[in-house]
């Protein structure tokens, strides 16, 4: 089986807006989609795709994802809760996502409270799990291509394998995070 290491470094896994990228003034709505798809770009599936478009937003902040805007203004920390929020979507409903980050938007409304320290944590966090992922995609791709030698060296078949694989861990992740969410909301209902 060929090594995928060149997809991992072709999908650009670091992508993420950093702190330095966030303009130290509020932004618009087209400032706040424009960030994001310079950000985010090469971790598009394909050109078609858009990382943020204004109805997303509209509908976060209908949902209550993140505290109020000032003069329809995005500030630093709206740009860095949208950034998780973008990150969550793909794994987590609207309303988990919410309840995640109610804590956070409670205290964002009442006090001018900076997220940065938290959002730079964030992004090191990240870091480390792109380099255990690609670690564990090795890892994956070895045993994949063992247990097709067993089976009759069959590339289709080798390929579904490793799919297959990648998805069960994915939805190991996914459980971990709903679990993690549902003793949150344990401990903000008692």
């Amino acid at each position: 089986m060929e090594k995928r290491r060149p997809l991992i470094d072709k999908q650009i896994l670091q992508n993420q807006i950093q702190v330095e990228d966030i303009p130290k003034i509020d932004l618009y709505i087209d400032q706040v989609i424009q960030l994001f798809e310079t950000g985010f770009t090469e971790s598009k599936r394909n050109d078609k795709e858009k990382i943020l478009t204004k109805t997303m937003i509209n509908n976060y902040a209908k949902g209550k994802l993140f505290y109020p805007l000032h003069s329809k203004k995005y500030s630093r920390n709206h740009v860095m809760l949208i950034s998780l929020i973008y990150q969550m979507k793909s794994v987590l409903s609207i309303n988990d996502i919410k309840q995640v980050l109610d804590g956070i938007n409670e205290k964002a409304a009442q006090q001018d409270l900076d997220l940065q320290p938290f959002y730079t944590s964030y992004l090191h966090i990240q870091k480390g799990n792109i380099e255990s992922f690609a670690a564990e995609l090795e890892r994956q791709e070895e045993e994949v291509a063992k247990q097709m030698q067993k089976a009759g060296d069959m590339e289709e078949f080798e390929q579904v394998l490793l799919i297959a694989s990648l998805v069960h861990t994915s939805n190991l992740y996914k459980r971990a995070a709903e679990k993690l969410l549902d003793g949150m909301n344990e401990r903000v209902e008692s």
